[in-house]
C-alpha cells in the first residue's frame, strides 16, 4: 500500500460510487457495512483493526492502486 497516506472522504465517495446502497447512509466497500453519515463510515475505517476489520487495509491499497493508474495515465499522455 501507499505507505501512511491518509484516507480522505474524497477517496471513501470515489470507491462507493460502484456500490449503490438501497438505504440512506453511506456503505464501506470493503466491509459492506452501512453509516448514517460519511464521517461515521471515515471513524469507521480509521478504527476498523478495532473491531476486527481490514477496511483500512482495503482504502489504502485502493488509494495506492488508484495513484499507480493516475501516474501511469499521466506517463501516457502525450506532451504538448
Amino acid at each position: 500500500a501507499s505507505g501512511g497516506a491518509s484516507i480522505t472522504v474524497r477517496d471513501i465517495l470515489a470507491a462507493s460510487q460502484w456500490q449503490p446502497v438501497p438505504q440512506c447512509g453511506y456503505q464501506c466497500v470493503s466491509c459492506c457495512r452501512v453509516f448514517p453519515t460519511l464521517w461515521s463510515v471515515k471513524t469507521h475505517i480509521q478504527h476498523s483493526s478495532q473491531e476486527g476489520y481490514s477496511c483500512k487495509v482495503y482504502y489504502r491499497t485502493l488509494k495506492a492502486l488508484w495513484e499507480k493508474e493516475h501516474k501511469k495515465q499521466e506517463a501516457a499522455a502525450p506532451r504538448e
